[in-house]
């Protein structure tokens, strides 16, 4: 990230613990670029394919880029985070530059006095690959105050896991708002640990757990809903941009969402026929960001229109399983069933 006058200059230790602050000028990061990347239809590649390949992610090598916290977090209102401790609890290491910090914990330190917050709390995890060139040995960063001095705790025999016992204490003691990217191989206990403590967070996540029964309970029972953005570029541990399909997903107010614009919520009969489909079981499958407005019965969507946020829009989910439709005996994609409120 360059500094605000266009200028890239070196971060500057601070008095033994190197770190951003709202003024200070932050080296740039190295990032090797990709290719153009061409069209879906250019690369005869389809939307389900490029699902598909979500569900298969596995490679968790890879960590958040500055620009896209940026772009998620500017769109809150910054009262959320007013005089709150922010926690940040997946390896977001706080190192001398942009290439050994993590972006969630250099966002909210270089914008610490601005959004008024408390505290930041951060961890570095002792994994086997070290990301960030932080060292094997996991710890804690705590930055209480702007004028504050950021502090490392390297506790014994403390890894950095979200699910370390201490790295749990502090959730539930200190934390008011989570903000990070939990590993997606990891994902199902971090949502469970994250939602059922109760508190605020903004989070990453796999695109296709949208109709994952393994959390398809949480949007029914919307104690989850997808934030302003997705995240399709990440940096890996070689410097180099990685794509991975992922969306930002979060407990926190949403105003005026965007996405919304990508619904067509029209009467059944205005859906081209090519956008509806009905399966062995007489299920309606609509596609395309089509939303029947006038249909009583559940029909099945993807997680696209879930990412858009049409359970906003009077619509709910019918079961917390995922549905897999079958046409002609042929196993299709799987959605999710919803039906438009009643009352």
């Amino acid at each position: 990230m360059g500094c605000d006058d266009g200028t890239v200059a070196m971060l500057l230790p601070y008095q033994g613990h190197p770190e951003i602050t709202d003024e200070t000028p932050l080296a740039k990061s190295i990032v090797k670029e990709p290719k153009t990347t061409p069209a879906l239809r250019e690369r005869g590649m389809t939307f389900k394919k490029v699902m598909d390949r979500a569900k298969r992610i596995d490679n968790d090598e890879f960590y958040t880029r500055y620009e896209d916290v940026e772009k998620e977090l500017s769109m809150y209102d910054k009262r959320v985070w007013e005089n709150k401790t922010v926690f940040c609890n997946c390896d977001d290491a706080v190192g001398k530059d942009e290439n050994s910090t993590s972006a969630f914990a250099m966002y909210f330190i270089k914008h610490f006095k601005t959004l008024k917050l408390k505290k930041l709390i951060c961890t570095h995890y002792s994994g086997q690959v070290d990301l960030f060139g932080q060292g094997a040995a996991g710890y804690i960063f705590t930055k209480t105050g702007f004028k504050a001095i950021g502090k490392y705790e390297r506790p014994k025999d403390y890894n950095g896991s979200f699910d370390h016992p201490l790295s749990i204490e502090i959730l539930e003691n200190e934390a008011d708002i989570v903000c990070t990217n939990p590993p997606f191989s990891r994902a199902i206990d971090y949502w469970k640990l994250i939602i059922d403590s109760g508190k605020k967070f903004l989070i990453i996540s796999n695109i296709t757990n949208a109709i994952n029964t393994s959390y398809i309970h949480y949007f029914k029972k919307k104690k989850v809903w997808p934030g302003y953005n997705r995240v399709d570029n990440y940096i890996n541990s070689k410097r180099e941009l990685v794509r991975a399909a992922g969306s930002w997903y979060t407990n926190l107010k949403i105003k005026n969402r965007d996405r919304h614009r990508l619904l067509k919520i029209v009467p059944l009969k205005q859906i081209p026929d090519k956008y509806i489909k009905y399966d062995d079981s007489g299920t309606l499958l609509v596609d395309q960001g089509y939303i029947p407005s006038n249909y009583s019965k559940p029909f099945a969507v993807s997680a696209r229109a879930i990412l858009n946020g049409v359970l906003e829009k009077g619509f709910e989910i019918v079961q917390e399983n995922r549905y897999t439709p079958y046409i002609d005996g042929e196993e299709k994609f799987a959605r999710v069933l919803i039906r438009k409120q009643k009352g």
